[in-house]
């Protein structure tokens, strides 16, 4: 896999089992592969028209197979031809019209995320100035990505010679490894994260407890600071929650300004429905708007799918957008996530993930510290996420007897009790399971 175009050959063929062989050849059979960069595929798409149509309908399923391949997110920049004569080798492709779209203007601001939004903007006019480093966090789905983007597309537009990276911390933790595993010099690695003026890291919770990646990120961050370098971060979770982290690097976290969005109100809910459905081309009736506003609260994302999901029902079905046609629109989503149950592959999927084990491994018989402790975590997981008995909860370990069983989640209990770096652990591992449905 050497080249961008033996890795878009094997990405068409992962695309196989999601979409008909039809369908790639009708929209993607004159896509040309340009470049591979470090967690981004540079596509050339021969017209605006099927440009749009990739980005609406194909560009997860683009993106699920990137990832397949590569065993983390790697992005997919969609060209035309115009667009690619302009980009030079080694320059960094144009920004992808999706990512522009993330504006501090189309930011729905509301009581729950005023100070981030307003903190966000100030170092975006302000790079390097007062709040340095930026730290921003809450729960998935409520905006930080948007905020990072806003900062990027703003200090764009006024300082179009910065250097900007954004970047995610899984993205920068793979890249390493796959640096350290191939032997390379990894000062190309530094200079890439520390010669920049901007610095922007999303997820950094996933860098705790992986000690190389906390030693980079620790010199970098101390790098760019010292030259008075914009660094902004977001997480899950403020810096004093992140137990496995280096104490050093929870440090520097903390020295910079904190800023929390907590999950939207219900007036902030309702201005997202209106503006995600302008965004659209379509008008909710008030009745729509608050039945959605009532019943959604969890996060933006799941406003937008409504939004989504609405838009699709009318348009297939023709039909008048009422309540009663909401209800029958959006009936998989308003259903309770409460109400969901993983399995306990994925479960072990996420865990061995976690630990960086192979699924077989945590199925099979070895005793070794690091798989039996991954099984235990594993086992614990399932045994408090799902509805399965001890006995069927062994049997997704090799059979093993559900004495076993019960033995391990109850060691995974004492442990966390006596090391709270182990909750947050499962608390990790858990939401990835979460979010992988």
């Amino acid at each position: 896999m050497n080249s961008a175009a033996d890795v878009w050959e094997k990405v068409k063929k992962l695309m196989e089992s999601d979409l008909t062989a039809v369908s790639i050849d009708t929209w993607f059979g004159d896509v040309e592969a340009v470049a591979l960069e470090d967690t981004r595929l540079v596509l050339c798409v021969p017209s605006d028209y099927k440009r749009n149509i990739i980005r609406t309908r194909y560009l997860p399923v683009v993106q699920k197979a990137l990832k397949e391949l590569f065993s983390f997110d790697v992005d997919a920049a969609l060209l035309l031809p115009e667009e690619r004569d302009s980009y030079a080798a080694g320059d960094a492709a144009p920004v992808d019209p999706e990512v522009e779209k993330y504006t501090f203007e189309r930011f729905v601001v509301g009581s729950t995320n005023k100070f981030a939004f307003t903190a966000a903007r100030k170092v975006a006019d302000e790079p390097g100035g007062s709040y340095n480093p930026l730290f921003i966090y809450g729960q998935s789905g409520l905006g930080k990505t948007h905020l990072l983007h806003a900062i990027a597309n703003r200090v764009r537009q006024n300082h179009p010679d910065y250097r900007i990276l954004y970047i995610q911390s899984e993205a920068f933790v793979n890249e390493l490894i796959d640096d350290l595993r191939h032997g390379r010099d990894m000062q190309k690695f530094r200079d890439k994260y520390r010669n920049v003026d901007v610095f922007l890291m999303d997820d950094v919770q996933f860098i705790a407890g992986k000690d190389s990646s906390e030693e980079e990120l620790f010199h970098t961050f101390n790098t760019l600071y010292e030259q008075k370098k914009q660094i902004v971060f977001t997480a899950d979770r403020p810096p004093q929650e992140m137990l496995r982290l280096e104490q050093r690097l929870r440090t520097r976290f903390e020295q910079g300004l904190p800023a929390d969005i907590q999950p939207p109100d219900y007036e902030t809910r309702v201005a997202l429905l209106k503006n995600k459905a302008l965004e659209r081309g379509i008008s909710l009736p008030d009745p729509v708007l608050s039945y959605v506003a009532e019943n959604i609260t969890s996060n933006v994302r799941q406003i937008e799918g409504v939004v989504n999901k609405i838009m699709a029902f009318q348009e297939l079905m023709g039909v008048q957008v009422d309540v009663e046609t909401t209800i029958r629109a959006v009936r998989d989503i308003l259903r309770s996530k409460e109400n969901f149950l993983p399995s306990a592959d994925t479960i072990i999927q996420e865990v061995a993930r976690f630990y960086e084990l192979d699924s077989a491994a945590l199925r099979g018989q070895s005793q070794s510290k690091e798989i039996s402790t991954a099984r235990n975590v594993a086992m614990y997981i399932i045994r408090e996420m799902t509805q399965l008995s001890l006995a069927e909860i062994g049997q997704q370990f090799g059979g093993r007897h559900h004495s076993t069983v019960l033995n391990s989640i109850n060691r995974v209990e004492k442990v966390m009790k006596e090391q709270p770096e182990l909750t947050e652990v499962i608390r990790d591992i858990t939401n990835a399971v979460n979010s992988a449905y």
